[in-house]
């Protein structure tokens, strides 16, 4: 293969740093961040007549800096190749290659007994359900179980794992995480490792990974397998924690486990946001270990690349991915409509969206929501209408939030309105998250006194505020310039969640300091999301230094901080740092010297 052989010939013609070598075993050096396997240079691994992945993918990077050929270290020492990219990706956070690897891990301790299962069998009542999720603190959980248990109610497997599979789906992650606190404790149930992993999964997500990565010590051994591990990785990965996820996969190499593409996937996903001049050592793993590329590999390739406005090489991984037999799937057909569009290229855009609704738009069901959220990116309001009409009859719950955030896009209040209307009527009982879509329209729309009725009417009906729901509160008060309410909304959310504010509503406010030269709440902003668990990265230090900058305000010790948390800065962000530098040189400071 023609890039590797690029790369070794590149590399041994660098000067070798004070790195630890492991030749021949692809893994992470914790110590040093750095990729130390290099697959063994000694000389190139045998070309593939199938993996063409990396070739394809490395072959239209900018510049050598791009590909395996001069970075091939996985640490954090570098700045992404485009600060306007890394910044994209964080604000992109909610993204549904992101959605996907979350929802994996909602289903990896149900997957096995629901599957085969019918929507409606699997989201029929659960008593179990119930009563977990009507308890109102873990002493009334914990006495309600135990009361269920008296009673004689079933506690079979397929009841637990039905239970469980519904707290998740509403992501009632405490609520869950209490049921499964209770169902250890029980000395008749044999826990699983799926199981064990199940708890891993809810610990890190209500109680943090550092959480999470402790309790895996409490696990017997026998159940210390690949799944828990991974469990752990893939939420590593959630949080951008990029030196705790290499460590996880270290740890993961050393104890034996074989590579797989969801370990694999979830480097990708990370590096993705973090570091896209990794991927090509990902593939290149990938390819030494003969893990096969997935449908979400190359939906993670095709994003990276139209993210980077390289069309072309987007192209060419689809084409790639056609050669290895894979066809795309609606997910993926959406992936690459939405890079079309963001690239300005309505034509292509919708020729995609037109294979996705194939000869009968009916009968492909399964893509009306993708297809209503790119049609308002496109602006094509007649196409969302025509969606939604042929759904409107019997629409699905996802189908009305897509509609309504759709027209709330194209600035159609009131269409968002009927839908929303419409969804309340045949569904009495709607959740959070359900509402939350209308306020999100309000908020986009400055509507400032719909979008508090909303949240009226959700504590009327004892709906639970998540951090969806406090995002969009959020940017409610911060469109309608209520920049102080919007700071003391976060500060109840911090208090009142049993998950944390989500990365970007931290970010919201923070910009928005940033932008008004308020140096003092900006740097309070950067403090509490050390103090919530969100790793500083290139993304806040550069807000707060246009908070500097913007303010005029003399900066001390910036470049120490970055140094601190393992911050590299670019050229650009060096430049702008100077700007603001206190220690900078000047004509008349060499003059006072």
């Amino acid at each position: 293969m023609w890039a590797i052989r690029r790369a070794s010939a590149c590399i041994k013609s660098q000067p070798l740093s004070s790195r630890t070598f492991r030749p021949c075993n692809a893994t992470f050096n914790t110590t040093s961040s750095s990729y130390i396997g290099n697959i063994g240079f000694g000389g190139p691994p045998p070309p593939s007549d199938g993996f063409l992945l990396l070739r394809r993918f490395s072959s239209r990077s900018r510049g050598p800096q791009s590909s395996f050929i001069g970075n091939h270290s996985f640490s954090s020492q570098a700045g992404s190749e485009s600060e306007k990219e890394t910044i994209k990706e964080a604000d992109t956070s909610g993204s549904e290659s992101e959605s996907e690897s979350e929802n994996e891990l909602d289903l990896l301790d149900t997957e096995e007994e629901t599957a085969g299962k019918t929507d409606g069998e699997r989201r029929g009542s659960s008593g179990l359900f119930k009563v977990v999720a009507d308890s109102s603190s873990v002493l009334s959980a914990k006495n309600a179980l135990d009361k269920w248990v008296k009673e004689g109610h079933d506690l079979s497997r397929s009841e637990i794992s039905h239970a469980v599979f519904e707290l998740r789906r509403r992501k009632m992650y405490g609520k869950a995480l209490q049921m499964s606190e209770w169902l250890e404790s029980q000395k008749n149930i044999e826990l699983s490792e799926r199981d064990y992993a199940s708890r891993i999964d809810l610990i890190a997500k209500v109680r943090g990974t550092q959480k999470a990565e402790a309790y895996i010590q409490k696990i017997p051994e026998s159940f210390k397998g690949e799944i828990v591990y991974r469990t752990l990785l893939a939420n590593c990965v959630l949080n951008n924690d990029t030196k705790k996820a290499e460590r996880v996969f270290n740890k993961m190499k050393d104890l034996k486990f074989p590579v797989t593409s969801f370990a694999c996937n979830q480097l990708l996903l990370l590096y993705k946001r973090t570091d896209k001049k990794k991927i090509a050592d990902v593939l290149l793993l990938m390819e030494k270990e003969d893990v096969k590329p997935t449908l979400f590999t190359y939906r993670l390739l095709i994003e990276t690349k139209g993210m980077s406005n390289d069309i072309i090489g987007m192209e060419q991984v689809l084409e790639t991915m056609k050669a290895e037999g894979l066809e795309p799937d609606s997910r993926l057909q959406a992936a690459l409509a939405r890079q079309y569009v963001y690239a300005g290229m309505k034509e292509k855009a919708n020729e995609v969206l037109k294979e996705m609704e194939g000869s009968n738009l009916n009968e492909n069901r399964g893509a009306f929501s993708s297809l209503l959220q790119i049609y308002a990116l496109l602006g094509s309001v007649d196409d969302v209408k025509r969606v939604w009409d042929a759904c409107e009859n019997s629409p699905r719950l996802e189908e009305c939030m897509n509609a309504i955030e759709a027209f709330g896009k194209l600035k159609k209040v009131e269409e968002a309105e009927a839908v929303f209307d419409q969804m309340s009527k045949k569904w009495k009982k709607l959740s959070g998250k359900h509402y939350t879509s209308m306020l999100k329209v309000y908020a986009n729309n400055k509507m400032l006194l719909k979008g508090k009725e909303i949240v009226k009417q959700m504590s009327e009906n004892g709906c639970r505020l998540g951090p969806l729901t406090w995002d969009a509160l959020v940017k409610l008060y911060i469109e309608a310039g209520e920049i102080e309410k919007a700071d003391s909304v976060l500060n109840k959310a911090s208090q009142q969640l049993n998950m944390k504010p989500l990365f970007a509503t931290y970010m919201l406010i923070l910009d928005h300091y940033a932008k008004n030269g308020d140096v003092h709440n900006a740097e309070k902003i950067f403090h509490k999301m050390r103090q919530g668990g969100y790793v500083s990265r290139y993304r806040q230090y550069d807000s707060l230094l246009q908070a500097y900058i913007n303010a005029k305000a003399p900066l001390y010790g910036f470049r120490e901080r970055l140094k601190a948390d393992n911050v590299f800065p670019s050229k650009t962000l060096a430049d702008r740092l100077a700007q603001v530098d206190a220690f900078k040189k000047t004509a008349v400071s060499d003059l006072l010297d």
